[in-house]
């Protein structure tokens, strides 16, 4: 499905009935990463997926993440939803946490799969620099080379080759004006840190056992500076726990939005 929100074009799934819950995929992913939790979750929820600006069949540049989220709110807007479960993986995290930032209401609850609060330090902004340079040069696909085996964990990498191709596929054809927007937006991010003290909604922490990027000591860390938070450490999964352990993500999932539900 289409729809024009904040001037962009924004292209979603909008499966089923119930709760709703809204999932930000990371980078350079798009809406298809999620394709094992739309309509699978075990308790009654409207499950949505959108492209990020620059993604999929989504238009436009985005230059910081609170233009993401400014099209996420306004999409949101544009189909009625007042209220709904964030769900954000890595770059979608950082979607998700500046969602909290600009419209609290609009957030039922939180959960936020292998991704961390802080920002970038000076090592990072450097390597987005160059990845900037290299996938303006080369394109997508030499740079999905570079990326996809940091993204997915030892274990899957070892024993699920068609998995790998499929993400692989994934990051090769985001289109480079849309990677280029997020290295910048994630390179210029600000410290999410502080915000983690202000969230008292329901929050779910997901974080893979292998993931080398946002490790699970990340995940540890904005658990203790949530209060009441609950962190799930996925086994066997690498920085895509939603993609490599669908349905122990699944699982944990319903778990949580079962006791939003029912409560």
């Amino acid at each position: 499905m289409i729809v024009t929100a904040n001037g962009n074009r924004v292209g979603y799934d909008d499966i089923g009935d119930g709760l709703p819950v809204v999932f930000l995929h990371g980078f350079p992913h798009d809406r298809s990463l999620w394709s094992s939790q739309i309509g699978a979750l075990a308790v009654p929820a409207r499950t949505l997926a959108c492209d990020l600006r620059g993604f999929g069949e989504s238009g436009g540049e985005a230059t910081t993440i609170d233009d993401y989220a400014a099209d996420v709110i306004a999409w949101l807007a544009e189909l009625g939803i007042a209220s709904a479960v964030v769900a954000g993986v890595s770059m979608g995290g950082y979607v998700a946490l500046a969602m909290w930032r600009r419209a609290p209401s609009l957030v039922r609850a939180l959960v936020l799969a292998d991704t961390r609060a802080g920002a970038d330090d000076a090592a990072g902004r450097g390597r987005r620099d160059e990845q900037i340079a290299f996938v303006t040069q080369r394109g997508s696909a030499p740079l999905a080379d570079q990326l996809v085996q940091g993204m997915l964990g030892k274990s899957t990498r070892s024993t699920r080759p068609e998995l790998v191709e499929r993400v692989h596929a994934m990051l090769a054809r985001a289109p480079v004006p849309g990677v280029v927007g997020a290295l910048t937006a994630m390179r210029d991010r600000p410290d999410s840190s502080a915000t983690l003290g202000t969230i008292d909604v329901p929050t779910l922490i997901v974080v893979g056992d292998e993931d080398v990027l946002t490790p699970v000591a990340e995940s540890r860390a904005m658990h203790e500076r949530i209060e009441g938070s609950r962190l799930e450490i996925v086994a066997g999964s690498g920085h895509l726990t939603p993609v490599e352990r669908p349905s122990a993500f699944n699982h944990v999932l319903s778990e949580f939005l079962s006791a939003i539900t029912y409560t």
